[in-house]
């Protein structure tokens, strides 16, 4: 199985939206996906309808115990291969309890060791912020993907990122390969194509050379969680920024 933390501390990037179109597209691939909602906002679990009041089983339960069980945290969806563990408001504790209960900082790594065998990938949707629901994602996985929203805000939580990446690839003592995903882009805007030239001359071994579009067909959940596939242009983005994804895994995996 392999393992995509989907993550930016700077907010409102487009980050779920990325998570659940890759997630989705990959499971229309033939492939066996595990969701995986990592923030308290639970946007992520709202979007396939999942009520978070009383709070459903999910991923705080991964942090309760030694042995929480992912399997059955995981529910069926109407996404044909696509599996989801849905956030709990009580997520946003966890960083109490870290300070006083060790082991925390693996728990996630060691519940998706016990599915390995059940997916092919499995993709953490995280928070927006720095903490210990990240450090989890990003020391359990094997590629970390940055939506960045084509805006000269977004480029400096770009930075941001990146040097969180460096540090807990340090300390984990093995390679954390990752992307951008340029993302929200407007072609209208001055400040959106010169932001995405930045991306795109700062980062040329890492960016995708494209971009998603402003698309507000992506903005209802009901179309992005249905049975049936979006369409659109913003849709049809995700499908291409998927296969340059998988190209750079294949071309890694020869290079090796």
């Amino acid at each position: 199985m392999l393992v995509w933390a989907i993550a930016n501390q700077k907010g409102g990037v487009g980050k779920t939206t990325t998570s659940l179109c890759l997630a989705r597209n990959l499971a229309e691939s033939g492939v066996r996906v595990l969701l995986v909602d990592l923030d308290p906002h639970a946007s992520l679990t709202r979007a396939f309808g999942v009520p978070t009041a009383p709070p459903p089983a999910g991923t705080h339960d991964i942090f309760s115990g030694p042995d929480a069980p992912m399997g059955s945290l995981a529910r069926s969806t109407a996404i044909d291969g696509l599996r989801l563990v849905a956030a709990q408001p009580a997520l946003a504790t966890l960083e109490r309890r870290g300070a006083t209960q060790p082991g925390l900082g693996l728990a996630l790594g060691r519940a998706l060791h016990g599915v390995r065998e059940s997916y092919d990938y499995a993709l953490l949707d995280c928070p927006p912020t720095l903490g210990l629901l990240m450090v989890n994602a990003l020391a359990a996985a094997d590629r970390l993907v940055i939506p960045t929203q084509t805006d000269p805000l977004a480029l400096h939580g770009l930075n941001d990122m990146v040097r969180t990446a460096d540090m807990v690839e340090r300390s984990r003592r093995r390679t954390l390969v990752r992307h951008i995903l340029p993302t929200l882009y407007d072609r209208r805007t001055r400040s959106g194509t010169r932001s995405l030239e930045q991306l795109h001359d700062g980062h040329p071994s890492h960016c995708w050379h494209k971009a998603v579009p402003m698309d507000t067909r992506l903005r209802d959940p009901a179309v992005l969680t249905a049975h049936e596939p979006p369409t659109g242009r913003g849709a049809d983005a995700y499908r291409s920024a998927l296969a340059w994804l998988l190209d750079r895994a294949e071309a890694r995996k020869e290079a090796a």
